[in-house]
């Protein structure tokens, strides 16, 4: 899924995922590092829209003051 069409809770829901299979072991070796660099990108992807919303927050915040 492209960066920018996947939704902060589609990111979650997918990271979840990957770690559900990883905690199950249903993960094998050759998939682990791909799995990891794309949990890796999707937390990095959240982590991006939350301080978005953060900012857009303090700023409307900002505007009732």
């Amino acid at each position: 899924m492209e960066k920018s069409k996947i939704t902060y809770a589609q990111a979650i829901a997918e990271v979840e995922q990957i770690l559900e299979r990883f905690n199950n072991e249903q993960m094998n070796v050759d998939e682990l590092g791909a799995q990891v660099k794309r949990a890796a990108e999707l937390i990095r992807l959240c982590k991006e829209r939350l301080r978005k919303a953060e900012k857009e927050v303090d700023e409307a915040l900002k505007e009732e003051e």
